[in-house]
């Protein structure tokens, strides 16, 4: 302390103290800034820099920054799909790659595990096949009777992707003439919020429900959509994800989560929401603009408004045909329009100025595809498979396919993991409880509930931008041991190699019961051979 602090202080001991802590919060504030300078203090979370200073977003749990927010969010992405044709033909080209005409199962057990030999899994195989295209291609699997297993598929991606998560519920509905009880029930994601009686309860937000570990345990379903206009009383039905006495799993939720704790999804289309819809206002502008700048256009300069007429209209105002062929409705008064062929005499003092809108625009265009691009790198699809615009190269193109199907095979992989491979277990759970297949022990321990239940599920093939080539480095890839026949069947073409093979030695005995001779597949004749003799 100095000898003048010492000095105030005997004479203004109040006044003393104050400096004293004016002084302590300087410092204070000194070691603060210090630190707020240091590392991302000076950089992303500098709180100094002017390009900076106005940028202070709250953080959020995933309750308050997504859940609180998705009665927004879904509305818009619908409208976004339904009258937007990029996010609309977006969403599509994802749902047509990624499940095509549907994920085909393909029983892939664990023969060495359950101990059968070749002929008892070739059996197997086929019947299982046969009892699942006898559920799968049936409209009686679908609880509203309207839609068989891979329409399904289609109609809960769709609904996924354009909500944020869709629900699936599987019910046990006996009906007539349905050898199987088992059905799929469809839930859009509206449908699931909270009870008004449990809008306090922490345990339930957004209609799911978790217990005191955070684990999602049931689910909470309104009778009717929220947005419906039914006046009923609205009711929910608790329903729990694995029922207590079955043990079956009642509810399967398809959503992508971005955040821990976070129960529900959000919209495909959320990031680029406002994107999207100011590029729709901005097309729907430059369109509307090069349509009137294909019509003659005529503004009149007059000194007297008040004794304005509508161009070739009569005095009756009865409508008239307009140059697109429409009929335009009356005039309230204030529309001025010109008809076809109509002569008008200006009065004195009146001039005539005819419209140049400069249509088209030569910067739209490039505007439109810088903008497309951005919304391309969020939907991870890339420009030229959004647009199906393919313009660069080889090399190009197939850049972008190869890192679309990137995408595509992840989300593939979570619609089987999460939507087809529960309800096929469930399926062949009730297939052997029914004496349809049989799988002894398959319900005394869960490692031979795996090993019977073990399946791949394949989707339409990426397709080839020339085939020439693409097929020559899979035949390379063979013939190194870098990938098998089985997989470049299914990647080239979407098929199944066993079933090809059996298909080919077919087409060989006809072809040789006529005298016709078959040049073989490059090492194909020994199995071919194999097949036959089995």
């Amino acid at each position: 302390m100095s000898w003048l602090d010492q000095v105030i202080g005997s004479v203004a001991p109040g006044y003393a103290l104050k400096r004293e802590q004016a002084r302590t919060d300087i410092a204070r504030h000194q070691a603060v800034q210090q630190v707020f300078n240091q590392g991302y203090g000076d950089h992303g979370a500098s709180r100094r820099k002017k390009s900076l200073t106005a940028w202070n977003p709250v953080a959020g749990d995933a309750e308050e920054d997504i859940h609180e927010n998705l009665e927004s969010l879904r509305p818009r992405a619908r409208d976004l799909y339904m009258g937007g044709s990029l996010a609309n033909g977006a969403i599509k080209t994802m749902r047509t790659s990624i499940i095509g005409t549907g994920l085909k199962v393909k029983p892939s057990f664990d023969a060495d595990f359950l101990r059968l030999n070749d002929d008892q899994s070739r059996q197997l195989r086929r019947q299982i096949e046969r009892e699942f295209a006898l559920w799968a291609d049936s409209k009686d699997c679908d609880a509203a009777g309207m839609h068989n297993f891979y329409e399904l598929q289609q109609l809960a991606f769709l609904s996924w992707m354009m909500s944020g998560d869709a629900f699936v519920l599987l019910p046990l509905l006996p009906r007539k003439h349905s050898t199987y009880d088992l059905r799929v029930r469809l839930i859009e994601a509206d449908r699931c919020n909270s009870p008004l009686n449990e809008s306090l309860n922490d345990k339930i937000s957004s209609g799911v429900e978790v217990d005191n570990d955070g684990m999602v345990v049931a689910y909470h379903f309104s009778d009717k959509h929220p947005g419906s206009t039914r006046l009923t009383n609205t009711k929910w039905t608790r329903v729990e994800v694995i029922g207590q006495q079955s043990g079956r799993r009642n509810v399967l939720h398809l959503m992508e989560a971005e955040r821990p704790e976070q129960r529900r999804g959000v919209p495909l289309l959320a990031p680029v929401i406002e994107s999207l819809k100011q590029l729709d206002r901005y097309t729907e502008a430059e369109l509307m603009a090069a349509v009137i700048s294909a019509m003659f256009t005529v503004f009149v300069e007059t000194p007297n408004p008040e004794d304005a007429d509508q161009f070739g209209l009569g005095s009756s105002g009865d409508p008239i045909d307009n140059p697109t062929g429409e009929p335009l409705p009356p005039s309230d008064g204030g529309d001025l329009r010109l008809g076809n062929g109509a002569v008008q005499f200006l009065e004195p003092g009146e001039k005539a100025v005819f419209a140049d809108p400069s249509r088209p625009n030569a910067g739209f265009d490039p505007f439109v595809t810088a903008i497309l691009r951005q919304v391309g790198a969020s939907l991870e699809i890339p420009y030229e498979l959004l647009l199906k615009h393919f313009t660069s190269s080889y090399s190009a193109s197939r850049a972008a396919l190869l890192e679309a199907w990137k995408m595509f095979r992840m989300r593939r992989a979570w619609m089987s993991a999460d939507f087809c491979q529960p309800i096929y277990e469930e399926w062949f759970a009730e297939a052997v409880i029914k004496g349809r297949i049989d799988a002894p022990g398959i319900f005394d321990d869960p490692l031979l509930f795996k090993a019977y239940t073990k399946a791949e599920w394949n989707g339409p093939s990426q397709g080839q931008l020339d085939p020439v080539k693409e097929v020559n480095a899979a035949v390379t890839r063979i013939d190194n041991g870098l990938s098998t026949r089985q997989r470049e069947a299914a990647e080239l073409t979407g098929t199944e190699y066993e079933s090809n093979v059996r298909q080919l030695v077919y087409e060989q005995k006809i072809r040789d019961e006529y005298g016709l001779a078959t040049p073989l597949p490059k090492g194909g004749e020994k199995e071919i051979v194999e097949e036959d003799q089995a």
